[in-house]
């Protein structure tokens, strides 16, 4: 049996923490009902005061969201004294070989207290750019759900908690039981948080990047290269590049197909255009390769995006 500590920071928010003992007691009770014995031991550690504990290697320690949305609120969060004990805390489970996870802004609270250096990582998409300039030496996917680099696993935002729970299950319980939880618990299968992320929000932390980002959307049916972006930038090539990672962790191409798709995806739910028509408008001159983006970012054919018929309008052209 797995001893589980959840850590109940201040200010977490509710609905993670509330997931996280949800999906652990129900793999206990499927797994009695089973015959089998259960799997996690649960506790819950306050870290608004001192905490001690020893810890060995099947301990599984748990950080639900943060609850922090902005920079400046994460800045107070990770110098209150209660997240810097929980970080105390962390480091004294991983130096004895326990598993750590976290998701949403917990994922800064395991990067703050260098326990993610080296390693690879996911957070919620709107925190990426702030975390990839804070923790360079943190390879930073994105667009994963779920990044588990065992011993340590990480999640995207706040509902991805559910996400991470089924993979400590797994690890400890098994596939079978994970999924036999994830179907008690009526949860779909879901693989990235591509279809999620709005590229305008990312590429608007870097006014360079806002500009290329802009500039691409009133020439979309045009042949971009990379250096027409990083022109419309006002940076050299390479700047760019390098620049547009670190905010959006896209590469130019990449970059490019998410913003068309974005449009792409906007126009099959808003109006009546053939695929044909929008690829056009797009920049494809083949809808075979916008159809296979778009099943890509979106997790989804063009055809499940479509908006019923008397919700689209006649036609519309997409705006900057």
């Amino acid at each position: 049996m797995a001893r589980v500590i959840v850590l109940d920071l201040p200010g977490r928010m509710d609905s993670s923490f509330a997931i996280t003992l949800d999906a652990l007691r129900t793999a206990n009770i499927l797994s009695r009902g089973g015959g089998r014995p259960e799997p996690f031991a649960i506790t819950v550690a306050k870290t608004g005061r001192p905490v001690r504990e020893s810890f060995d290697t099947d301990d599984i320690v748990i950080v639900p969201g943060l609850g922090a949305t902005t920079e400046d609120a994460l800045e107070t969060r990770l110098a209150s004294v209660p997240v810097r004990r929980a970080m105390d805390l962390l480091k004294a489970a991983r130096q004895a070989g326990a598993t750590l996870a976290a998701s949403c802004a917990s994922t800064f609270v395991l990067a703050e207290a260098g326990l993610l250096a080296g390693r690879r990582a996911t957070t919620t998409w709107w925190l990426a750019p702030i975390f990839r300039r804070r923790y360079p030496d943190v390879t930073l996917l994105t667009e994963q759900i779920v990044v588990a680099d065992w011993p340590v696993a990480t999640a995207g935002a706040a509902m991805a908690q559910m996400d991470l729970m089924l993979a400590v299950i797994a690890k400890v319980g098994g596939a079978r039981l994970a999924g036999t939880a994830a179907r008690y618990l009526l949860l779909d299968a879901r693989r990235s948080q591509a279809p999620y992320m709005a590229i305008t929000f990312l590429a608007g932390q870097d006014d360079r990047i806002a500009r290329a980002e802009s500039w691409l959307r009133e020439n979309l049916d045009r042949d971009v290269a990379m250096d027409d972006l990083a022109a419309a930038a006002g940076l050299t090539p390479r700047t760019f590049a390098r620049r547009l990672a670190a905010v959006c962790g896209l590469s130019p191409v990449r970059f490019a197909q998410r913003v068309r798709t974005e449009v792409a995806v906007t126009l099959l739910q808003t109006t009546t255009l053939g695929f044909d028509e929008i690829a056009r408008r797009v920049g494809y001159a083949e809808p075979s390769t916008l159809r296979r983006l778009i099943k890509r970012d979106a997790m989804r054919p063009p055809s499940g995006l479509r908006a019923p018929p008397q919700t689209a309008a006649r036609d519309h052209r997409p705006s900057g």
